[in-house]
């Protein structure tokens, strides 16, 4: 269960429960990775929580580009 961020933040910046786990799955992997991080400090340990708290920032979010 998600405690910090509160879900009902996640979202207001995102649409959907469903493109907010994908976000976020994502960015974690792409922390993985080794990519560089958004925030100067976190809050989570984890890569997933690390990813939900940019979500909460503002600083990640889904792109409306579509591939034609």
């Amino acid at each position: 269960m998600i405690l910090y961020p509160s879900v009902d933040k996640l979202l207001d910046q995102v649409d959907s429960r469903y493109s907010l786990v994908m976000l976020a799955a994502k960015r974690a992997h792409e922390l993985d990775d080794g990519a560089m991080p958004l925030l100067g400090e976190y809050t989570s340990e984890k890569n997933v929580g690390r990813a939900l708290e940019e979500v909460e920032a503002g600083d990640l979010k889904i792109s409306d580009t579509k591939k034609q």
